[in-house]
């Protein structure tokens, strides 16, 4: 587990490819436990040790997860995120390279909870849900391309249904369009960094998670 930030009230991690935020069907340890665990040894603390789930990542995407140390600021960055003052960047590296190398996608997304998957469309339907993210190309290598991509909404699945629906699928994503799979089983979606106002010090954070240690990642060439 890499620690990216630590202090009294916050504490985010590095989230692997495979890990899960919280508890599923699987059984498999979400790192909500393993942060307590960690919590409960390090400050030597009795009893049940606190720690609230802000966000999730999809298991298959890696990155920067954040979780509360204290129901207050629980309480304080989820209602940042309710009202959109929390910047997440994420990067994506898709197999082809979008028509035009910056814009802004907005779909709207019908999730089907039997397939775990959301489909667009481009005028409303039904029960369906807005959704846009802004995208431009930051670095490329010989076969695939870097994308950053902004967030103005946060939908199910939703940079992966609207990169495919660009006809961008995201490198290992099969349920979306990509012809093969990743040999880890993710897919190269990562949460590359999260920007706010600390919700009790006030003080501007950013925290920045490292790529993965895959050569795909590393191949890739930044070119901002």
């Amino acid at each position: 587990m890499q620690i990216l930030y630590e202090d009294n009230h916050l504490i985010a991690v590095n989230k692997a490819v495979g890990e899960i935020v919280q508890g599923d069907k699987t059984g498999d340890t979400p790192l909500v436990d393993t942060l307590k665990a960690y919590l409960k040894e390090k400050y030597n603390k009795p009893g049940n040790v606190f720690c609230g789930v802000t966000h999730r990542l999809d298991r298959p995407v890696s990155g920067v997860v954040v979780f509360a140390k204290t129901s207050k600021a629980l309480e304080r960055f989820n209602g940042m995120l309710r009202d959109h003052t929390i910047k997440k960047t994420y990067h994506a590296i898709v197999k082809n390279p979008p028509a035009q190398p910056e814009g802004t996608l907005s779909h709207y997304l019908v999730r089907n909870e039997k397939m775990n998957k959301s489909f667009a469309y481009d005028a409303p339907k039904g029960d369906a849900k807005k959704a846009v993210l802004s995208y431009k190309v930051i670095g490329h290598s010989d076969n695939y391309t870097l994308l950053e991509v902004d967030l103005q909404t946060g939908r199910h699945h939703q940079i992966r249904c609207q990169l495919a629906a660009m006809g961008c699928p995201i490198k290992g994503d099969l349920k979306y369009g990509f012809p093969r799979s990743n040999k880890d089983a993710g897919i190269s979606l990562h949460a590359h960094s999260v920007e706010f106002i600390h919700p009790v010090t006030k003080l501007p954070i950013k925290i920045i998670a490292p790529y993965p240690e895959t050569d795909i990642w590393k191949q890739l060439t930044i070119s901002n």
